[in-house]
């Protein structure tokens, strides 16, 4: 080896960094493709996570008659307690969605488990009808709304670069698995030993996950040194601007916002400047507008009325939760194909669809109910299994074509669109039930407003079309 010169001068057996070598900047690191993707992982917990946030979901429907058997309470009264739970849970969505950017969605939804808990564990001790508001309606519905389907948007959005609408489809199945999962359970415990131990059952379904989540459910992909799954490129946005859906025209982000990560100083201030800007924009409502008859036709009515309404017409408890409980078999399965196509169809079309066929269902179901299952009602609880929440991915991915970074909290508040319809339904059906005594001019009017539904749904691309924001630099 030759000795280093005197002088300092490098020998031909030194490497001497250059302003041509610039010092290599660390990277996330790169998934083997033999290995399972941490954001697999992530979903898969975020599922187990929806599962035990959605045993109340199965509750009111089989509670409501043994509450009112006990305490006398009208059905009016016990779908307030809904209606409330249903605001709030939409109302908070959008919240939600800005507070898991600030403080991240591990915090966020352990918290949010822990209330759904909370709330179901104190519905044992109550005996007055403004205790069941208080914990069915708010502390449940604080809880269930920062678990909201706009956590399934967040999961998506933030760990996919591709697949999004499939990962979407299976997380939304996640709610109604929690149903299928939790339903033929309660309605057996509210026969014996009493609503009671069902309401301590959900609370138990609720906690058990918090353990799962705060061990495996990772905020971002940078906590694991990891890329979005499908991401090509470390600069590769994990909101996915770059990905267009089938059908939607694309219009660039609405004017004030960024495509950079978005300041999360404030949450609630965020949630608020998303809502003013996507307002500005008509597929917002059109969106808006036709989720809001999908809440009033699914947790409004079906979830809440239908096993009162069976029961009215002599068909046992049990065997009314049983028919849910076959809702939520295809439900999974509805929403997980739904997921598919979406990726590869126009999300729109879809939509009209699924409202259309909703719509038939509710038209002929006054005729189907009675005292026994027959195969006709066996064919509605299928056909209404496969549409339940089908349209939340064809909703979820028009929201981040058009709204780009936004995407997540729109979808938050359209999702709050969403539950607002639950609820009027809710209130709506229990005092058509008190002052008709039947669910008839319910079900009717239900089965119309799908049809508005649809017609709505058929304008988005064109009303996206429409209004192109200005784009503006981060």
């Amino acid at each position: 080896m030759t000795a280093p010169d005197v002088t300092g001068t490098p020998t031909s057996d030194e490497k001497v960094p250059t302003s041509k070598q610039p010092r290599k900047q660390p990277q996330p690191r790169k998934q083997s493709s033999r290995r399972l993707h941490p954001a697999w992982i992530v979903a898969a917990v975020a599922f187990l996570a929806l599962v035990g946030a959605a045993g109340f979901r199965a509750a009111p429907g089989v509670l409501m008659v043994p509450l009112q058997q006990e305490f006398g309470w009208s059905t009016t009264v016990l779908s307030l307690a809904v209606s409330i739970n249903l605001v709030l849970f939409g109302l908070t969505a959008p919240f939600a969605a800005a507070l898991m950017e600030r403080f991240g969605i591990r915090k966020v939804t352990s918290l949010a488990l822990c209330l759904i808990g909370l709330g179901s564990a104190l519905t044992v001790f109550v005996n007055q009808s403004w205790q069941i508001l208080l914990t069915w309606g708010v502390l449940i519905g604080l809880g269930t709304g920062s678990m909201a389907l706009v956590f399934a948007a967040t999961i998506a959005n933030t760990w996919f670069a591709k697949s999004r609408g499939l990962v979407i489809g299976i997380l939304t199945a996640g709610s109604a698995a929690g149903q299928l999962v939790f339903l033929p359970f309660i309605a057996a415990l509210a026969q014996n030993p009493g609503w009671r131990g069902a309401s301590l059952l959900i609370a138990a379904g609720a906690l058990a996950v918090v353990p799962l989540v705060l061990r495996w459910l990772r905020n971002s992909p940078a906590d694991v040194g990891a890329l979005p799954y499908g991401a090509e490129a470390p600069g590769a946005n994990p909101f996915g601007s770059k990905t267009t859906t089938p059908g939607v025209a694309v219009a660039s982000p609405p004017v004030g916002s960024v495509t950079a990560k978005p300041d999360s100083a404030n949450a609630a201030v965020r949630a608020l400047q998303v809502l003013k800007r996507a307002s500005k924009v008509r597929t917002f409502w059109a969106l808006a507008a036709g989720f809001a008859i999908c809440g009033a036709t699914t947790n409004g009515l079906i979830g809440t009325h239908f096993i009162p309404s069976a029961h009215d017409h002599g068909m046992p408890e049990t065997t009314a939760a049983g028919l849910l409980a076959v809702v939520g078999i295809f439900d999974i399965v509805g929403t997980i194909a739904s997921g598919w196509l979406t990726d590869r169809f126009n999300p729109k079309v879809l939509l009209a669809v699924y409202y259309q066929f909703r719509g038939i269902g509710l038209l002929v179901l006054p005729l189907l109910l009675g005292s026994s299952v027959e195969p006709s009602m066996i064919i509605f609880v299928v056909v209404y299994g496969l549409d339940w929440v089908a349209t939340v991915p064809p909703t979820a991915a028009i929201c981040r074509s058009v709204f780009g970074a936004d995407g997540s909290v729109v979808f938050g508040w359209v999702f709050a669109a969403h539950q607002l319809g639950a609820a009027a339904a809710a209130l709506a059906a229990g005092f058509i039930r008190d002052a008709t005594g039947h669910y008839n001019y319910a079900w009717l009017g239900a089965a119309a407003m799908c049809t508005v539904a649809a017609v709505i749904s058929a304008t988005i691309r064109k009303d996206a079309a429409k209004k192109q924001p200005t784009p503006v630099s981060a």
